[in-house]
């Protein structure tokens, strides 16, 4: 046998093996299905209290007896719980699903949903509610109740959202270089005006305004996962009809122009989108990072770069991973629980370090 026979047969050998992964990454986005399904009924198990989801159903369908503690425990589970762990996984499927459709438009493995504006202005939002609300601003903060908060924050981040885009749109088109550089200097100047409100702050603000930033969904309930939920669905429902247009957008805007993408239209869906889904999720657990980030690039690694799959897949994923993030974050120091922001930096951290290094040859040209 020669040379040539011998690499044509490596050849052959490799083929049914490619073609077995390709076939068999149809069962990728299943399987996610099912792991996401498993770490929210995980997230509704674990926590400071024993209370069995278990024993909750067997009761409710009709099957098991009551036990004693079995009111405390529906409360804890159906009132605490289960909103908690739902919320948990919309945000994280917000947060990823955004960092996809910001990593495609912009065409950098690095982009992260921060690059809207809308954590900058929803950071300074909830520092006006926090600085000001029982001053300047109470009468509007007694009257929207528990909801000032989340809504200041959302505001604050459609309201930069907004100002971005009107700055890095000119003659009906959008500059997605504009918009990356004008969302840096916003950045500087909310982070200028928060300080100088953190300035005027007491040490119970101060506290609030930490715990605020490292994350939290504490203080989930019903009422705020259906506002979530009102809000982030339209934005996550309009996510895979960007897919073909990220996907002819990967090869440049004059090729993605020439094969009928109607790039503007795309560029304002996609930034409307990621404001929407990002500002939610922002306001209602403060501010969690990474997770736009890393989702994506796990199911980029194993799928490759078709938005078809990237978008859904990555939502699942990071459902799921601030799912477990969360269920950490209740039971490391239980009864006592740590801000989700602080697991999920200690893991993205090291994670985009490693894309920093995959990526350096290209990034330090």
């Amino acid at each position: 046998m020669t040379a040539m026979d011998g690499d044509l047969n490596v050849g052959e050998a490799r083929r049914p093996a490619e073609g077995d992964w390709r076939g068999a990454k149809r069962f990728v986005l299943p399987a996610l299905a099912v792991f996401a399904v498993a770490t929210v009924l995980y997230g509704a198990t674990v926590g400071a209290s024993d209370a069995s989801l278990l024993e909750l159903i067997k009761v409710l369908i009709g099957i098991g007896e009551p036990s004693a503690t079995f009111a405390q425990d529906r409360i804890i589970l159906l009132e605490l719980r289960l909103p908690r762990v739902l919320m948990g996984f919309l945000v994280g499927v917000s947060l990823a699903v955004s960092g996809a459709v910001m990593q495609g438009l912009f065409r950098n493995p690095l982009a992260d949903p921060g690059l809207t504006g809308v954590s900058a202005g929803a950071s300074l939002g909830a520092v006006l509610v926090i600085i000001l609300g029982d001053t300047m601003l109470g009468p509007v903060t007694r009257a929207m109740g528990p909801f000032a908060l989340p809504l200041a924050a959302f505001g604050g981040g459609l309201a930069s959202t907004w100002l971005l885009y009107r700055i890095a749109t000119q003659g009906g088109r959008t500059s997605v270089a504009m918009l990356l550089l004008s969302g840096i200097a916003l950045a500087a100047l909310t982070g200028a005006a928060t300080g100088f409100l953190i300035f005027f702050a007491d040490d119970r603000e101060l506290r609030d305004l930490t715990f605020w930033g490292m994350g939290s969904l504490a203080a989930t309930s019903w009422p705020k996962l259906g506002a979530a939920f009102l809000v982030t669905m339209p934005a996550l429902l309009v996510a895979p009809f960007l897919a073909r247009g990220l996907n002819a957008l990967a090869l440049g805007e004059a090729a993605a122009f020439h094969m009928g993408i109607r790039l503007q239209q795309l560029k304002t869906v996609a930034i409307a989108s990621v404001a929407a889904a990002t500002g939610a999720s922002v306001a209602l657990s403060g501010g969690i990072g990474f997770v736009g980030i890393v989702a994506p690039h796990l199911v980029r690694l194993a799928l490759g770069p078709d938005h078809r799959r990237l978008l859904p897949a990555s939502g699942l994923v990071g459902g799921a991973l601030l799912v477990l993030a969360d269920s950490a974050a209740r039971t490391v120091v239980a009864p006592a629980e740590l801000p989700i922001g602080i697991l999920t930096a200690a893991a993205g951290g090291p994670f985009f370090f490693w894309i920093l290094l995959k990526n350096r040859a290209r990034l330090a040209v």
